[in-house]
């Protein structure tokens, strides 16, 4: 069992840290929740929760075609360190190796109609497109702003990550009016008879909501004042999360994740009424994915979320809602 790692404060944080740790009492009281390999043979269905392990092991003790909609977010072809725990670069040959067994692996598991989202920087994509292609129809990239990090003094900024769109068959769910986007209307239009032109009138301003596209602009990526932040060092914000599952599910269907992290994905599936695996390498990780799926029982709105469509960044904040912190 890999050791976690107690994260030592030096100073009390700030009144508006709304980080999520867990203490021992957490660790003692969520642990025997986890699933393993062991547990799994019992189960005639799939089972819905947090399994501690190597996705391509587990990925042997689980049901053929059962997944409506896999998320895959692997490590990105970069050296990064996961509560110590260090992925290191590769060739692009070596990475899309790698990233060839993990979807051989999975496969398996994906019903015909099922759809596929695998996300990736610049440098790993070339790798995701290559493997995609070989095993599923890639239907778009979706490329989403990335406004938090440093600047670069010999390189332009990298501000963007990709996530490609697959899916098993050209049969599969896309709900397209459950993923509007909420924008500010700067320069209104009216129709003759003097009624807004596919617009609305707000207090708080003049809003339309349009269809989405593949250029996302309005993620916020999890931070310190955000109470779904964690310390994973690659965590996915819940709203980028959620567009993905109203989109390619339904109610009821079933979300798989094999590289959960601190549990973004099952915590948004749970919100919005599907069912969700999660597998994790790290114990502390599933853990944290554990406690976040705790919480989302007393707390299940989805920041940036409101009134069945997602806001753009910056405008829900001006809502009378409670917590929400930055769209």
């Amino acid at each position: 069992m890999v050791e976690f790692r107690l994260i030592k404060q030096k100073k009390p944080r700030a009144p508006m840290n709304r980080t999520l740790v867990l203490n021992d009492a957490d660790r003692a009281r969520l642990t025997p929740r986890l699933l393993n390999s062991s547990t799994l043979k019992a189960q005639a269905t799939p089972p819905v929760g947090t399994i501690q392990g190597n996705c391509l092991a587990i990925a042997q003790h689980l049901p053929p075609a059962f997944v409506d909609l896999l998320i895959l977010d692997p490590p990105y072809n970069l050296n990064k360190c996961f509560n110590g725990r260090k992925f290191s670069k590769r060739t692009v040959e070596d990475y899309t190796n790698w990233l060839d067994e993990v979807i051989c692996s999975l496969k398996p598991l994906l019903k015909p109609t099922a759809s596929i989202y695998i996300c990736g920087d610049w440098f790993s994509s070339a790798s995701i497109f290559t493997v995609a292609d070989r095993y599923f129809t890639v239907q778009n990239r979706i490329t989403w702003e990335r406004e938090k990090g440093r600047g670069a003094k010999t390189n332009w900024k990298n501000a963007s990550e990709d996530i490609w769109f697959c899916t098993m068959s050209e049969v599969y769910t896309f709900n397209v009016n459950a993923v509007k986007l909420r924008r500010r209307v700067l320069a209104p239009y009216r129709n003759r008879d003097g009624t807004p032109k596919d617009w609305h009138v707000t207090k708080q301003g003049n809003f339309r909501d349009t269809y989405p596209s593949n250029l996302w602009t309005d993620i916020t990526i999890p931070f310190w004042s955000m109470p779904e932040n964690t310390m994973h060092p690659t965590q996915k914000s819940e709203k980028l999360l959620a567009k993905l599952v109203l989109a390619s599910t339904n109610p009821g269907d079933f979300v798989l994740d094999p590289f959960l992290g601190s549990g973004t994905t099952s915590v948004v599936a749970k919100k919005l009424g599907r069912k969700y695996l999660g597998i994790e390498l790290d114990e502390e990780y599933s853990l944290l994915a554990e406690r976040r799926l705790e919480l989302a029982d007393l707390e299940t709105d989805i920041q940036g979320f409101s009134d069945g469509v997602f806001w753009e960044r910056n405008t829900l904040s001006i809502q009378p809602r409670p917590n929400l912190g930055a769209v």
